[in-house]
């Protein structure tokens, strides 16, 4: 594939677990990737552009965008994966708390995407996609969680706005909400317990993620879907 026609993906959060494994699965699919995190370092494969930078800070977002386009010349899809989660009880969380987990979910996501967008309507056509969490539409009183319900359930909100407003020029919306995934993030001594809050009765893997992002990549006919990889934990217990 010829860097003309080569797609190109740019994952937030790239350097670890879900990030990662995004960057892996579209460079297999032959996309050219532009990965941000604050820690990522340099990639020794030149169909990657690595861009190191906090997405909190809209500076980072330009960056990100710009260096996407000096190497590939466009941006077919954005994942908005970077995040952060804190669960505490809600009356325990603090200003920085909030300060914080607002900052990069939701300040985060927007500027990368309107630039994304921009590029998208200009080349006729993308593909963006959140990555949220169930405990948006299935709150769970074992895991006290209302600042990540605030964020993420705003971007599924966004998600959905974003698809119909631009179901008519070609860009697509998607949000995959997730149940507890096998990443650097949970120590394996909880695994376990962490294992039985889901109905199928394991933690995802980073696989699970990765196959429902690039099954909604390859679907044309849907946009504005909130897909659950969640081990049946949205479904009910």
């Amino acid at each position: 594939m010829s860097i003309q026609n080569q797609k190109v993906a740019v994952i937030t959060g790239a350097s670890q677990g879900i990030g990662a494994g995004l960057v892996t699965a579209y460079r297999k699919l032959g996309y050219g990737v532009v990965a941000t995190s604050r820690t990522i370092a340099p990639a020794d494969d030149t169909g990657i552009v690595t861009v190191q930078g906090d997405i909190a800070d809209p500076a980072t977002a330009e960056r990100v965008i710009a260096a996407g386009a000096e190497r590939f010349g466009r941006i077919d899809t954005l994942v908005n994966n970077a995040g952060i989660f804190i669960a505490k009880p809600f009356t325990e969380y603090s200003q920085e708390d909030y300060d914080a987990v607002t900052a990069v979910n939701l300040t985060g996501f927007l500027r990368i995407t309107q630039l994304a967008v921009e590029g998208m309507l200009a080349q006729g056509g993308g593909h963006i996609v959140q990555i949220t969490t169930s405990l948006v539409d299935h709150a769970n009183s074992g895991v006290p969680s209302v600042l990540a319900s605030l964020t993420k359930g705003g971007l599924q909100s966004a998600t959905k706005s974003l698809a119909i407003e631009y179901a008519a020029r070609g860009i697509r919306s998607n949000a995959v909400a997730l149940g507890i995934i096998n990443t650097p993030m949970h120590p394996e001594k909880h695994h376990e317990s962490l294992a039985a809050l889901h109905p199928v009765g394991r933690i995802g893997e980073v696989s699970d993620v990765t196959e429902a992002v690039l099954y909604l990549e390859n679907a044309p006919f849907v946009t504005g879907e909130i897909l659950h990889v969640d081990g049946g934990q949205s479904a009910g217990h």
